[in-house]
């Protein structure tokens, strides 16, 4: 009962929050005149970040260093558990432009910010949409803007790491930029997939990988690319976990990851 309670005040906060900053944003909107609407999308950002302050009981803790050239153009990929993961990441000090479900932007108040800001819209029901977001994704980076994506394509039910598409990687070898990895966890217990209650998540975490280079990859490139950085993330929030990279990555056979748990386990 008390859980519920304070999730209806929280969403009560965030609503009057994103209520009262629409009409902000719109008025930044109209004298941006930057093509990537860059200083539009960090003030979105900013209401991101200032909702991840609103529940005390979320600990979070980011590990990033700032980029020597904020207009430096990446492909930015991350995991998915939530969707607190996007407040969270938008803690970041840069602005990108964030691939996300149509239906997202389809909500009152919330999709209209997220159009004032640039953000990208995609439907996973058609075909077209996946070129169409590509297309739209290039001209962000050749506007000297960054574009996030998360390739697994959907929330993880349980914190593992999903198999990844190849989009962004394309994209990034396409456009020969770097990719620039994210590693979250704990939000599958900030907001867990599915639910409106908000749970404690006292140990949420995000940390910005090295970059990696693209230069002079090919398309035949991708998987490889593709592969490369997942297995970055895989490891990244295995060590936060202090278990094998197997047991947080749904493509391995679940006989195999427990006998890699057994064979890792302290003795008694």
């Amino acid at each position: 009962m008390l859980s519920a309670l304070r999730s209806l005040w929280t969403w009560a906060i965030i609503t009057l929050l994103i209520a009262a900053w629409l009409p902000l944003l719109a008025l930044i909107r109209l004298v941006d005149r930057d093509p990537a609407r860059y200083r539009t999308g960090r003030w979105f950002r900013r209401l991101g970040a200032l909702l991840t302050r609103v529940n005390p009981f979320w600990k979070i803790q980011v590990e990033a260093a700032p980029l020597d050239d904020p207009r430096h153009p990446y492909v930015v990929v991350c995991n998915h558990q939530s969707m607190a993961d996007i407040p969270i990441i938008s803690r970041l000090p840069w602005e990108m432009k964030w691939v996300a479900k149509a239906e997202l932007f389809r909500l009152p108040v919330v999709g209209w910010m997220m159009r004032l800001a640039g953000d990208i819209p995609v439907d996973r029901g058609d075909k077209r949409s996946g070129a169409q977001v590509l297309m739209r994704a290039r001209q962000v980076l050749q506007q000297r803007c960054s574009v996030m994506f998360f390739p697994e394509g959907t929330r993880s039910r349980d914190g593992r790491v999903l198999p990844f598409t190849d989009g962004a990687f394309r994209l990034a070898i396409k456009e020969q930029v770097p990719v620039l990895p994210l590693v979250i966890d704990g939000t599958q217990d900030a907001l867990p997939k599915h639910s409106w209650r908000f749970g404690e998540a006292r140990a949420i975490r995000l940390k910005m990988l090295p970059a990696v280079d693209t230069t002079g990859l090919k398309a035949a490139d991708t998987a490889a690319l593709r592969d490369r950085v997942r297995r970055q993330i895989v490891e990244q929030l295995a060590a936060w976990r202090g278990v094998p990279p197997e047991a947080v990555d749904t493509t391995r056979p679940t006989d195999e990851v427990k006998d890699s748990v057994k064979t890792t386990a302290p003795s008694s």
